[in-house]
């Protein structure tokens, strides 16, 4: 098993016509990963690195801060940013886009502070009017060719900058993923998914391989446990 390059192989969630229940079900283990393992953490220390930057600051003092998650999945991590912004006294307005109707759904059922928009399509197809957007446990999904122009529709379509919370590629990261869900897990598409996404993630040469050819110098790469990269690139002050 070589480690050398990403594994070009879908995981069952790409997959169409998976049956309401089973991604629910995946839904619902995902959260519980990410709690148990720290991805909501690093999901709030990418926040923390944008909040106070000069361009946040002054869209604070005027109006909400507006928050957007592509593949947003069942909204755990806008749920934890939700809570968070809440102990901070920081208003937002939530817009989570999913390709998936039963997702952007389940999201929608749960008990928000701030206001919330929930789009059921390919963020691509679209135009964005947001501050910050992120994803998490998203760009491992696709091949290495489509996510410099990811990173670069992030940059243009938020106004104070983005990050990305994703997967480190590592034997380590795979067998203990592997060992956990065959345990726990009651969700055959977690079993299946998690060591396969483990496969199909970075290392942090991809990354500034993607940065250069997007062009964004000025984002960074951060190494964060379990297993996991943070990229931040907020929008530099003389950008208009």
């Amino acid at each position: 098993m070589s480690w050398a390059e990403r594994l070009d192989q879908l995981e069952l969630l790409d997959g169409d016509d998976i049956p309401q229940a089973d991604l629910e079900r995946n839904l619902v283990e995902l959260d519980i990963i990410n709690r148990r393992l720290g991805g909501h953490r690093i999901t709030l220390a990418g926040m923390e690195r944008l909040i106070w930057t000069p361009r946040v600051r002054i869209i604070l003092q005027q109006r909400p801060l507006r928050i957007c998650e592509i593949g947003c999945g069942g909204g755990d991590n806008l749920w934890v940013i939700d809570r968070w912004a809440r102990r901070r006294n920081i208003r937002l307005d939530i817009v989570g886009v999913d390709l998936k109707e039963t997702c952007t759904a389940y999201a929608e059922r749960k008990r928000w502070h701030n206001p919330t928009f929930w789009m059921t399509r390919d963020y691509r197809e679209f135009d964005l009017d947001v501050d910050i957007i992120f994803s998490s446990l998203f760009c491992h999904h696709f091949p290495d060719e489509e996510l410099p122009p990811m990173l670069r529709w992030m940059n243009e379509h938020a106004s104070a900058g983005f990050f990305i919370n994703d997967l480190h590629r590592h034997p380590l990261a795979y067998h203990s993923i592997k060992w956990l869900t065959r345990a726990f897990s009651r969700s055959y598409l977690v079993k299946n998914d998690a060591p396969l996404s483990v496969r199909r993630a970075f290392v942090h040469r991809d990354w500034d391989r993607y940065l250069t050819e997007a062009g964004l110098s000025h984002a960074s790469v951060y190494w964060k446990w379990a297993f996991r990269w943070l990229v931040v690139a907020p929008k530099p002050v003389h950008v208009p």
